[in-house]
């Protein structure tokens, strides 16, 4: 009786029902949702930021069900409604069950593009010739803290880590970052989620520590367009807090030399399993990270000068308190307070005593 081909549906109906149901199995799944799902409200975020435009290439190497590199069609197409050139969707992702929820997901959504199974750090698929096929765009959620064998970054094939501050150890986030930088073209923008430990372990160690010394590669190249600290309880693997790392080959002229820093830890609604970011407020740190000028309690902008003060610490946590406000007061006028307490203590002191003279 109902016809529910793609054809016969609103724009993207099907496939808003399917990332319905996606969320509602992650919700359900509890920790192994990480792998494959990232909250929708991060993804438009993310996409927001990046602004794509039409035709761009866009890669997402960890794509678990495609969501991310669908979010920005979807904005893309929102920015340049007339538009009838779509970007070019690139993923790849590692397990089989993810796979072809991406797989799905892309063909529900009638999106073009391209889906491919495999390991990224160990062997990368897209590629031209002996190197690394490189993109407009990339959009990712990698697993965070994941640990790799060193010797995978070890006389690495496509130079991503030894030419990018060097080979890092334990922890693989910023091992993504080289990565993500080396599938970049020369005006090519990233943005990717991380574990927030990613942008402070190792700072203010009087000991040399390779993430710090990657993070400071980093920043001295100019390569950090900004940072975003995201709420808590958004994810479906942890209650832990992410960040996004937003990357810039090629950056215009009122933003070089500056880190933009957000804490959007508040910006959040509760919810039951999880917590979720408004519309509203994703539209507005969105606007106010691409205006990039600083707003009390949400945004600071640093120099290189002050990321190299604070030993390349890049919290925004750090930079911007959006807590209660603290009022300081002068130490003379907390003597004085002080004073006078004392002085209505021993007032109270001997009322009491005359009190317990008469009993």
């Amino acid at each position: 009786r109902y016809r529910l081909g793609l054809h016969d549906v609103e724009p993207d109906f099907l496939g808003r029902c399917y990332e319905y149901l996606l969320r509602k199995f992650a919700e359900g799944q509890g920790q192994s949702a990480g792998e494959f799902f990232t909250p929708r409200e991060v993804g438009f975020l993310m996409a927001e930021i990046l602004r794509p435009r039409p035709g761009e290439d866009a890669y997402d190497y960890a794509c678990g069900s495609f969501g991310l590199l669908i979010k920005l069609q979807l904005v893309g197409k929102r920015l340049d409604p007339l538009s009838r050139i779509p970007l070019k969707l690139y993923g790849q992702e590692l397990t089989g069950s993810s796979y072809a929820i991406a797989c799905m997901n892309r063909i529900i959504h009638d999106m073009q593009g391209e889906v491919l199974r495999g390991d990224s750090m160990r062997n990368p698929k897209y590629r031209e010739g002996n190197a690394l096929k490189r993109f407009d765009l990339v959009i990712a959620n990698p697993m965070w803290n994941q640990a790799f064998d060193p010797t995978i970054y070890e006389n690495d094939p496509f130079a991503r880590f030894e030419e990018a501050g060097g080979v890092t150890t334990g922890k693989a986030d910023w091992a993504w970052l080289q990565h993500t930088l080396a599938c970049l073209n020369d005006n090519g923008r990233a943005a990717v989620v991380l574990d927030t430990g990613a942008v402070t372990r190792g700072s203010g160690s009087k000991n040399e520590d390779k993430e710090r010394n990657i993070r400071r590669w980093f920043v001295e190249r100019d390569l950090i367009d900004g940072v975003i600290l995201l709420p808590e309880n958004l994810f479906y693997n942890t209650t832990a807090s992410g960040i996004v790392v937003i990357l810039r080959k090629n950056k215009p002229k009122d933003r070089r030399g500056k880190i933009v820093l957000v804490n959007a830890s508040r910006e959040f609604r509760k919810g039951n399993p999880k917590n979720h970011m408004p519309e509203e407020a994703i539209g507005r740190i969105a606007a106010a990270y691409l205006k990039g000028e600083p707003v009390d309690g949400l945004i600071a902008v640093i120099d290189r000068a002050k990321a190299e003060e604070n030993d390349y610490n890049l919290s925004p946590s750090r930079y911007v308190a959006n807590g209660d406000a603290k009022v300081m007061r002068e130490i003379p006028e907390l003597v004085a307070e002080l004073a006078a307490l004392k002085k209505e203590e021993a007032r109270l002191d001997a009322e009491l005593a005359k009190v317990l003279a008469q009993l």
